[in-house]
């Protein structure tokens, strides 16, 4: 019998190298296809999230978490930036939150019980100022804080004892069940506890141009500055306070970007909060 040449390859061998050749170009396909189909589903993912997470806003602080819409963040933000211009202490905004929160649920109603209007349910009949004027937040916000100064030792008060001798309501009982989440607002919103207000709209809910000059001027107009350029502030409380109000005006004024303190809110990952931006100083609110 002929043998084989040494070295040559049997049958054998040249189907079992066959089948794993196949068989390796199947795994390398099977690969490929489904590192196509997860790349594909991150793209569409990244492409959908801002989509899937809604329209929304929080305010976090030690003592919870406080889910709000953008017109409610609107609101708490007018409310603290109020007290910031006036000076006023925490605890005026906690009684001032735990009463529109009873009042309004944080909205600017346009009607409410007999003539009452407004974040406050304030009635023009009884001398706090006309319909026009108490539908606008930072007015009304403004008669709450001034006749609130005027109650002897309001700050050493129960929250709800303060806010019905502003308010005299029917049952001044039912503000103190809003007193935590009333904690929780005024934390966040007067810079207390730092970078915890954000906002998130998806991007067909965005403005195709941003008007930060609008923006500011409200701002300024809020706080009774008549400075120009960027948003200097006086402590980093007070910037917190005005960052706060930026994000929660964002939607309404096109805002992309509000940098502050080391951090940055950005529009297209609102939900994410703000992320640490070392070129954001702590002097000044840059806004885009």
């Amino acid at each position: 019998m002929r043998g084989r040449a040494r070295g040559s390859p049997s049958r054998y061998g040249l189907r079992v190298g066959q089948a794993n050749g196949r068989r390796l170009r199947l795994a390398v396909v099977a690969l490929v296809t489904t590192l196509v189909i997860v790349g594909g589903g991150v793209v569409l993912y990244l492409h959908f999230r801002p989509y899937l997470h809604g329209t929304s806003c929080e305010a976090r602080s030690d003592t919870g978490v406080m889910p709000l819409d953008l017109d409610q963040a609107a609101n708490a933000s007018t409310i603290a930036t109020v007290a910031l211009r006036r000076k006023l202490p925490e605890r005026a905004t906690v009684i001032a939150y735990a009463t529109a929160l009873q009042e309004s649920h944080l909205r600017n109603l346009e009607s409410g019980d007999r003539d009452s209007v407004g974040l406050f349910q304030q009635r023009p009949s009884q001398g706090w100022g006309t319909i026009k004027q108490l539908q606008d937040p930072v007015y009304a916000t403004g008669r709450f804080f001034g006749a609130l100064v005027k109650v002897k030792d309001y700050t050493g008060l129960p929250v709800h004892v303060a806010a019905q001798k502003v308010q005299r309501s029917a049952d001044g009982s039912a503000y103190a069940q809003h007193e935590e989440d009333a904690r929780t607002l005024a934390e966040a919103f007067t810079g207390h506890a730092p970078a915890s207000v954000r906002c998130w709209y998806p991007p067909n809910k965005r403005k195709a141009h941003s008007d930060t000059r609008s923006a500011l001027a409200e701002l300024r107009l809020t706080l009774k500055r008549s400075d120009d350029g960027d948003l200097t502030v006086p402590t980093t409380r007070a910037g917190w306070t005005m960052a706060g109000w930026l994000v929660a005006h964002a939607q309404v004024y096109g805002l992309r970007e509000v940098r502050y303190s080391g951090r940055h809110w950005r529009a297209s990952d609102g939900h994410s909060g703000w992320t640490k931006d070392k070129k954001a100083t702590g002097d000044h609110i840059t806004v885009s």
